[in-house]
């Protein structure tokens, strides 16, 4: 009986090495700069599970939250060492046993709950989608960005032709797909953005209205725009000392999209800047906003990712399906090599860029 039970124990050891499969990643080590915090390591990694697929990633993408988890600002992220990274373009190699082997070989865009940042990457079968042969730097902005922006002006409160919209940080991804769903719409558009180097992108792509937050005060701006009218929606990513000032720009049945709060990786201060933070955003009761008829929505893709994974995939091949018929168009930034990890974060930590900005595998 014992030896029989090391010889269970020898194969089941054996199984396991077996469905061990090695791949090669960026790990975000420590808190810092990019040349301190990364750090390109080897690893191992499981087979897929029942409803998971591996992708062989070609590209993946770069976000602002893998820059607020690389200083030590993003809770989500997984403690260190850790492969941040939220989606990939690359070819499934693997499948688990309850997807579809007939995806084996397919080229795909993936969401990934992180991880992004491998040659080898694991998610689940829903959170992909078929793709040609696209570029890759586009397809990758259909990701987080697009998917966020649909989310957002298509599913949790659609904009209306009637609808004035304020969108900040209109030159990046996720603000360059909502100037388009928004004139899809048929909205105004009012784009706030911080370079001049940005106007004409946003101009081109619609944007009825621009104001540059640098010149003046963009509350003055927005409303010599606006005149009598008041804000149906603002898209925020910001928050900090913005949330007031757009609370005080909303009319009647307007909605605040909190989906950041980039003003927070500017500080310096640690738990001081925190506190300063949440300070200037100030107390909202819930009462004053039923009275005002005013509107407060959080969004966190995690959240929903995790919780409504149906409504990801909905949103995903949706944005697919609109950039395949040409109604939107990705705004693409910088394409780097993945030896120049380091400098890709600077360029987009520094916010001097505009469109998605994606490393492609050596």
């Amino acid at each position: 009986m014992r030896v029989i039970r090391q010889r269970v124990k020898l194969l089941l050891l054996l199984r396991e090495t077996m469905s061990k499969m090695e791949s090669e990643g960026f790990f975000l080590t420590k808190v810092g700069s990019p040349e301190q915090a990364f750090e390109l390591r080897r690893f191992e990694f499981n087979a897929p599970k029942e409803n998971e697929v591996v992708v062989e990633v070609e590209a993946f993408g770069l976000n602002y939250a893998d820059v607020m988890a690389r200083r030590g600002l993003y809770r989500e992220a997984p403690p260190f060492p850790c492969v941040v990274g939220y989606e990939v373009v690359g070819k499934i190699v693997s499948v688990g046993s309850k997807s579809d082997s007939g995806l084996i070989g397919k080229r795909v865009l993936g969401f990934c709950r992180f991880g992004g940042y491998a040659k080898h990457t694991i998610t689940y079968n829903y959170a992909v989608v078929e793709v040609e042969d696209q570029p890759a730097n586009e397809l990758l902005a259909l990701c987080t960005q697009a998917v966020t922006a649909f989310y957002m002006g298509e599913y949790l409160t659609p904009i209306h032709p009637i609808d004035n919209v304020l969108i900040h940080a209109a030159g990046g991804g996720v603000g360059t797909i909502l100037i388009q769903l928004a004139k899809l719409k048929g909205a105004k558009v009012i784009a706030k953005i911080g370079s001049e180097s940005k106007r004409k992108v946003v101009e081109d792509l619609g944007a009825d209205c621009v104001v540059n937050y640098n010149d003046s005060d963009y509350v003055l701006q927005v409303q010599n725009y606006l005149q009598n009218e008041r804000l149906d929606i603002s898209f925020n990513p910001v928050a900090g000392s913005t949330f007031k000032k757009d609370m005080s720009l909303l009319g009647s049945g307007g909605r605040m999209i909190l989906f950041g709060g980039s003003e927070l990786a500017n500080g310096k201060w640690g738990i001081f800047s925190k506190l300063n933070f949440v300070r200037k955003m100030g107390l909202v009761l819930p009462i004053g906003l039923m009275m005002r008829s005013k509107n407060i929505l959080g969004v966190n893709m995690l959240k929903v990712a995790d919780n409504k994974p149906k409504v990801l995939a909905y949103c995903l091949n949706s944005v697919v399906k609109l950039y395949s018929e040409g109604k939107i168009k990705p705004q693409t930034g910088g394409i780097y090599s993945s030896s120049q990890l380091n400098e890709a974060h600077s360029a987009l930590e520094s916010g001097k860029t505009t469109g998605k900005l994606s490393v492609h595998w050596d």
